[in-house]
């Protein structure tokens, strides 16, 4: 392949030479722009040798972005971090090779601390550069920069890790766990620290997710209709779990699932109770119709850690359960996508970073969305 590159008389062979190798290196999609703009100066051919990045943003610039004034610049031999001010591009780019850019540039941190941080965490494998790249501009932007530097770290420890897939949770999490004023960071229970290993992060992540879903499904106040009546057989007593304060408190001391529960209570589909034996807890219950029985049953009963109970309590949360009209309870599911979260709470919730970014993404909408939660 023979290069349209302007030789220039200042331009020695050999340089010349250099600079086609390192056009090469340029993606497909966009060499040949990157290729036009270089035959324009000599002086813009050099960036492809001195600030790959530079050329790069020059050929292909972002959305709004007019590349003519900083093309006049670099034509005219000013320095390179004027030209990189004037193009809006941090200056530690110029440690990236053409191969780390594949689509225009998107705004990128550039802190002071950022800057010193982000060159120790720069990928060996040019392959892995654009996605690298595109990871520190998103959590940058869903988070803060040392989320940034975080997130570059943990992709160079383990960059084909599939978690990172969801980026808008990790972001809002990490957010959310420097805000200690706001709701969403009393559903935290691990916060985000910078030396947190990637699976650590996606873990706490999801078990915020989690309460915030169990919020957002059963809002502030109490279950009003819990189908059955508080009551108690011989020894053991059966109280309600009639809201999300329960629930927390119900999975915390009996070490299970149950705040994953808050979708099936708010579609109408079951209901949960708390059986004791002087005071103490002894096992989770859970209510519902089963199959094709319209009457309710007893679908789960488990001691702490979902170990299994006796046939005595069996029998007891039976004789419990039978002690009630069960023809005239009707439950009526409600369907999925007629089940909207509680509109204050999904207000409450997202708010405080609504306001700090200064947007309202399409991923979290104003709207209480299952759709939206669910994709994070």
């Amino acid at each position: 392949m023979t290069s349209n590159l302007l030789l220039t008389p200042r331009r020695e062979p050999e340089r010349f030479d250099l600079h086609e190798r390192r056009l090469r290196r340029y993606t497909c999609r966009f060499q040949s722009r990157v290729r036009a703009l270089a035959m324009r100066h000599s002086h813009i051919a050099d960036l492809a040798l001195s600030f790959p990045a530079l050329l790069f943003a020059l050929a292909a610039p972002r959305r709004g972005f007019d590349p003519e004034p900083v093309l006049a610049c670099v034509i005219a031999g000013r320095p390179l971090a004027e030209a990189a001010a004037a193009a809006g591009l941090p200056m530690w780019l110029r440690k990236l090779p053409p191969e780390a850019f594949v689509r225009p540039i998107d705004p990128l941190p550039d802190g002071e601390l950022f800057r010193r941080q982000i060159g120790n965490h720069l990928p060996r494998s040019p392959k892995l550069m654009p996605r690298w790249l595109q990871l520190v501009s998103e959590m940058a932007a869903l988070a803060h920069e040392p989320a940034a530097v975080w997130i570059a770290r943990e992709f160079v420890g383990a960059p084909r890790a599939p978690k990172l897939a969801r980026m808008h949770l990790l972001g809002l999490w990490i957010w959310f766990s420097s805000q200690p004023t706001t709701s969403a960071y009393e559903l935290v229970e691990k916060p985000w620290t910078p030396d947190m290993k990637l699976d650590a992060a996606v873990a706490a992540a999801g078990a915020w997710r989690e309460m915030a879903e169990l919020h957002l499904n059963l809002g502030r106040q109490p279950i009003r209709d819990m189908w059955l009546n508080p009551g108690r057989v011989g020894d053991y007593e059966f109280r309600p779990i009639d809201g999300m304060p329960a629930v927390k408190e119900e999975a915390a001391a009996m070490r299970n699932c149950v705040r994953l529960y808050g979708e099936d209570i708010a579609l109408n589909r079951s209901r949960l109770w708390s059986v004791r034996r002087g005071g103490e807890r002894v096992a989770t219950l859970e209510v519902a119709v089963r199959r094709r029985d319209p009457l309710l049953n007893i679908v789960q009963l488990e001691a702490a850690g979902n170990k299994a109970v006796s046939r005595e309590l069996w029998w007891v949360a039976r004789r419990w359960l039978h002690l009630h009209d069960l023809p005239r309870i009707e439950t009526g599911e409600v369907r999925w996508d007629k089940a909207p979260f509680d509109g204050a709470t999904w207000r409450g919730l997202w708010r405080p970073y609504w306001l700090a970014k200064r947007r309202i993404p399409k991923w979290l909408p104003l709207a209480p969305s299952r759709r939206a939660l669910e994709a994070l």
